[in-house]
């Protein structure tokens, strides 16, 4: 080995890696002890993508192949060393996954970390509780993926010794969370990483708060935490036994004999093994945070086990809070595989359809080819089969949580509400969606009472004049009540839904109709509601078009491109005028997606539409008739224009042109 590669190198953290170890070393988290269960974790993990790994190359064992995670405190020195014979990491690894957090939402956490600590002083002081719990117990780590930084919760300092299985150097890497690290080469004889913490005075020790040396203290957080991990988690236990005499008996005055014993502390038993009987609500939650890294408990659970032409079984969850990076290209999602309890791959992507990315868990079947590589695993129709019966059965769960415990779905609605909206817009691109069982879980707030409700509940109640299924866009139910489009429908007595999410509109545009009702925007194309008084209504507004086509075509002309029609509506009945997409094209929901996803040459046909009873129709016909090369009837379009981009919602092209306009018009 050359001399510099012997020297001992000092790195820098990343300079969100050091105030989110500052944040942990002073929070006042009260569950500390979560920091053994995640190490265990990602020991775990370690020996899962060993097992994986030698499946087509044994020589990375190195002739060990019983898989172990060891435990080993020192009340003496006050250390606790967390080792297993996985796979290892090299230099460059080390710098990647400990130096560093790579992974997406790193500030959003150290945001919401802060909040939690806010909260947990609060707390402390008596200032703040929530249904009586302290707001301490805040789960936030393992979402971001920085669980292995929660050992400095309670150690000083921290020492990872490691070698990657299949090379032959060693390294050493050591910090205590001073904002540098060191990594050095070392001797280590076997493959592994070996974690050793330098425990704080409250973890170690006489008068520590809770003991990390202590045998029995270990072993009730790894049965508390850690008893489902399928790798042996073993630790020493010294045995006093009492003294004996010459015959074998036990004699008081004989000297105690000391006994040291190996004993595994874990059951092992793979969760979804068990029967589901035998399985208590709590264990299932325990499981899901230790087996995925999450740190809240699940919303809910899905297990089951199927046989006949395909055996498997599954166990699913939907967790609590929506990871912060759900709908960003980075996430990954996927569910973990095993064949037989051999882990084969941790995120198989074509198990379930995008729009349940969120969706959790893992599938076991013993049908699946352990000798097969992951291109084609993921092209097995074993998988396909799988995948859409766990499909169909997600759905059937979450239509029944919405029949029997709605506040239950409308939580998950908040949370995942955006993937399932999704998927009835991907339905245009793929027949096999299940678009009408999608349908009938889509949640929208209507103007009846603003109130979240189901379609099925929308045309329940639907009056028998009413044709179809309205809706509006805006950014809030306030904005969207304020629309002079809302004029009409009010007045008829008609609900609306109201569409607060970008993808709302899309959405009901791949579904086009339910139960035989066609979804009608109240802004874009005309409107018809299909009765006498609507009919009467549109041939009044007809004739006076006529009447007035020279005005509205030279209005036309002083808007030019702004605009790509004017006429006059009935759709309006208090304000003077309103700004509506034609019915070609898409709605300025619609373009305002698109611009804000780098798609701006999908544009709405904008059409200016004006109230022929309002007396601002009457003024405008003034200022036209003095003359349409006039100043005042140029402001008068321009200003009519203007205020309808403002009541939908958008901002004029020129604010400084349009207060002129106005200074203008008050002058006079």
């Amino acid at each position: 080995m050359a001399e510099e590669e012997k020297k001992q190198e000092t790195f820098r953290f990343q300079a969100e890696t050091k105030q989110l170890l500052d944040l942990m070393i002073h929070s006042i988290y009260t569950n500390h002890e979560i920091f053994l269960r995640e190490l265990i974790s990602n020991a775990s993990d370690a020996i899962d993508k060993l097992r994986f790994a030698s499946l087509t190359d044994a020589d990375l064992l190195e002739g060990d192949k019983e898989f172990t995670i060891r435990l080993t405190p020192d009340a003496k020195a006050h250390t606790l060393t967390v080792a297993d014979n996985g796979i290892g990491m090299d230099r460059e690894e080390l710098v990647k996954n400990i130096g560093t957090i790579a992974q997406s939402g790193t500030k959003e956490f150290l945001h919401k970390l802060e909040e939690a600590n806010k909260l947990a002083r609060e707390a402390e002081d008596g200032t703040r509780k929530e249904g009586g719990k302290d707001t301490t117990d805040r789960d936030l780590i393992g979402q971001f993926g920085v669980g292995f930084y929660s050992a400095f919760m309670v150690a000083d300092k921290v020492t990872i010794v490691t070698r990657k299985a299949g090379g032959q150097q060693g390294w050493k890497w050591e910090s205590e969370a001073d904002g540098t690290y060191t990594i050095e080469p070392a001797a280590v004889a076997h493959h592994g990483t070996q974690i050793t913490l330098h425990l704080g005075e409250a973890y170690a020790g006489e008068g520590a708060e809770q003991d990390m040396t202590s045998y029995w203290t270990l072993e009730g957080l790894v049965r508390k935490y850690s008893d489902f991990i399928r790798y042996p988690i073993k630790m020493e236990e010294t045995l006093e036994e009492p003294g004996k005499n010459e015959k074998g008996e036990i004699d008081e005055k004989a000297p105690a004999v000391k006994k040291v014993e190996d004993r595994t502390l874990n059951s092992m038993t793979p969760l979804w093994k068990r029967s589901k009987s035998s399985i208590k609500p709590e264990e299932y939650d325990e499981f899901f945070k230790h087996q995925f890294h999450e740190w809240e408990d699940p919303l809910c659970y899905y297990h089951t086990h199927a046989e006949g032409t395909i055996e498997y079984t599954a166990l699913l969850y939907i967790p609590g809070k929506a990871p912060a990076n759900l709908y960003f290209q980075e996430y990954e999602p996927g569910l973990q595989l095993y064949s037989r309890s051999v882990f084969i791959m941790d995120k198989c992507k074509d198990l379930l359809p995008d729009y349940l990315r969120f969706v959790k868990g893992l599938v076991d079947s013993p049908d699946l080819s352990l000798n097969i590589s992951r291109e084609l695993l993921q092209q097995n129709r074993t998988l396909r089969v799988i995948g859409k019966n766990l499909e169909k059965n997600i759905l059937k769960q979450l239509k029944e949580m919405l029949d029997k415990d709605r506040p239950k779905y409308e939580k998950f609605w908040n949370e995942y509400g955006r993937s399932l909206k999704a998927g009835v817009y991907n339905s245009i691109y793929d027949p096999e969606t299940k678009k009408e069982q999608l349908a009938d879980l889509l949640l929208f707030m209507t103007s009846k009472d603003g109130k979240l409700c189901t379609l099925k509940e929308y045309t329940d109640r639907m009056p028998a004049g009413q044709k179809a299924i309205y809706f509006a866009t805006g950014k809030d139910k306030e904005a969207i009540g304020h629309l002079p489009q809302m004029e009409t429908v009010r007045e008829k007595g008609f609900e609306v839904l109201f569409l607060l999410d970008p993808v709302d509109e899309f959405c009901l545009e791949a579904l086009q109709q339910y139960a035989g009702k066609k979804f009608q925007s109240l802004s874009r194309g005309d409107l018809d509601f299909g009765d006498a008084e609507s009919d009467t209504s549109k041939k009044e507004t007809e004739d006076l078009a006529k009447d007035n086509e020279s005005l509205l075509k030279d209005v036309k002309a002083v808007l030019g491109a702004k605009v790509n029609e004017v006429k006059l509506t009935n759709r309006l009945k208090d304000s003077p005028v309103c700004l509506v997409a034609g019915e070609a094209g898409p709605s300025f929901a619609m373009e305002q997606a698109f611009a804000a996803a780098n798609a701006p040459m999908f544009k709405a046909q904008r059409i200016l539409e004006l109230n022929p009873k309002h007396v601002l129709f009457g003024r405008l016909k003034d200022a036209y008739a003095a003359g349409k090369e006039s100043q005042e009837f140029k402001d008068f379009c321009n200003l009519l224009f203007d205020q309808a981009l403002l009541l939908d919602g958008m901002i004029p092209d020129d604010p400084a042109a349009l207060a002129q306009q106005i200074a203008r018009m008050m002058a006079k």
